[in-house]
C-alpha cells in the first residue's frame, strides 16, 4: 500500500493545535482522537477524542490530520 501526497485534499477545516508526545489519528467514528506515544519503556496511553468531527471516510482514502490541524486524505494507490 502506497500513498502519493501530491492528491492529497482537504475534507474538514478542525483547527486543533497538537501537543507533543501525542500520537492525533481519524478514529473509527469519523472523529480526531489523540494516544499519548510510548517513550523509553513507558507505554503508551489510552486513546482520547480531541474534537467530534463525524466523517463519512470512504474507501481507498488514507484520512489524517495535517500540519494545519484540518482532517485531509489522500488516495491510496495500490503498489
Amino acid at each position: 500500500m502506497e500513498v502519493t501526497n501530491h492528491m492529497a485534499e482537504k475534507v474538514q477545516k478542525v483547527g486543533i493545535t497538537r501537543a507533543s508526545g501525542y500520537l492525533y489519528y481519524i478514529d473509527k467514528q469519523g472523529d480526531v482522537s489523540r494516544a499519548k506515544m510510548a517513550r523509553g519503556g513507558k507505554k503508551g496511553g489510552k486513546p482520547e477524542k480531541v474534537q467530534k468531527v463525524g466523517l463519512k471516510k470512504q474507501t481507498g482514502y488514507l484520512y489524517y490530520l495535517d500540519k494545519k490541524g484540518d482532517v485531509s486524505r489522500a488516495k491510496m494507490v495500490n503498489a
